[in-house]
């Protein structure tokens, strides 16, 4: 949207203030409208018709670009209270499969970037993965606990067939026996069964699919360079057949949108194979909020203004409420059925029996920080 059309930021919204906001989608292929300014810019640009109409000409074709970056760490720790982990790596930044909802999107701002469509076209690798990995799990005073592999962009986005990145950081956490959690959209992960299938045998491995949606049409506007929702349920199988246990992630539950989806989706995670079940409310953090404002409008028009006004009601009036344990799930009555639905789903399905913990005690270090080998005695 440009600068002057961005709906207001808190209330309720018409559908006559949707379609005014509305814009001329240019990149096919992509998941954001525009490309935004980010919120650390001294100056902000946006389209302006200057009498010549070269603010309606089509835009040039926007090409992926894949940058070096000699990262100093690899695992990244948090303290959040209200996540199933303490530390994750993210082989890369930015994410190709373009979903129009990522919370990832603002870390683009950090680099002067933009969270639209620099994010999912100019993205960065970190080549020193493997070796900062070895160092930091080879520290003497590194304790283990289950590494979340790929939570902030996906470790198996299609650049991954090309540099084998996130390959070469499972060989090392399968060789130091080391636990990891992995969540994907990506059929990719097959490549991968043959370090991910005896890692689960250990009880050091377990997968997360994301399926947001089981309409192709929907999901091709929303999540435009993933795989098919029906790709990824194939994909379950296929790991779930390997003896990896699998849980669906219907994230993020978009109410008005593909809140409808619920049950059937569960069930369909269910038949393919998967043993468990979880799910996240949308979240709206930052410059996201008018980004997918302007998917919505550019995409479902007339949906655009009941989306809006359900996701508001559930966050105090506003796009998004960053209270710990209210982010992920909302609150007030919509919120709640939601909940409900989820739970009733999933016990019928038995989807919401506990995991185990993935193992730690098999954790065995092979080189010390000066590089020698480590035997063991």
């Amino acid at each position: 949207m440009r600068t002057g059309q961005k709906l207001n930021s808190k209330g309720r919204v018409t559908l006559l203030e949707t379609r005014q906001a509305a814009e001329r989608l240019d990149q096919r292929g992509r998941g954001a409208v525009s490309n935004q300014t980010g919120r650390y810019e001294p100056e902000t640009r946006h389209a302006f018709d200057d009498g010549w109409d070269t603010v309606e000409e089509a835009a040039a074709r926007l090409e992926t670009t894949l940058t070096q970056e000699s990262a100093k760490t690899i695992i990244t720790f948090n303290k959040s209270p209200d996540i199933s982990f303490d530390r994750t790596i993210n082989p890369y930044r930015g994410c190709e499969h373009g979903c129009s909802y990522c919370f990832a999107r603002p870390s683009h701002a950090y680099d002067g970037l933009s969270a639209g469509l620099d994010f999912e076209s100019r993205l960065f690798f970190k080549p020193n993965a493997p070796e900062l990995l070895k160092r930091e799990l080879s520290r003497p005073g590194y304790r283990p606990r289950p590494i979340a592999l790929g939570m902030n962009t996906d470790a198996f986005q299609p650049v991954e067939r090309d540099t084998g990145l996130t390959r070469e950081v499972l060989k090392i956490l399968l060789a130091y026996r080391h636990p990891v959690s992995l969540l994907t959209k990506s059929s990719l992960i097959e490549r991968d069964i043959d370090i991910i299938g005896p890692m689960a045998s250990m009880g050091l491995a377990r997968v997360g699919v994301s399926v947001t949606t089981l309409d192709r049409t929907l999901a091709r506007k929303m999540e435009p360079r993933a795989a098919t929702p029906a790709r990824r349920l194939q994909t379950i199988r296929v790991l779930s057949d390997a003896g990896i246990p699998v849980t669906v992630m219907t994230a993020p539950i978009i109410p008005g949108l593909t809140d409808h989806e619920i049950e059937s989706l569960l069930e369909a995670a269910a038949a393919h194979g998967a043993s468990g079940a979880g799910y996240v409310l949308l979240r709206l953090p930052y410059e996201i909020k008018d980004l997918f404002h302007e998917w919505l409008v550019a995409h479902v028009p007339d949906r655009a203004a009941k989306v809006i006004n359900t996701i508001r009601e559930m966050r105090n009036g506003r796009d998004y409420d960053a209270r710990w344990f209210e982010r992920g799930t909302g609150r007030g009555p919509v919120a709640q059925m939601i909940g409900q639905r989820f739970a009733r789903e999933t016990k019928r399905l038995g989807l919401d029996t506990p995991r185990p913990d993935l193992r730690t005690d098999l954790f065995r270090p092979l080189d010390t920080p000066g590089g020698q080998l480590s035997l063991g005695f």
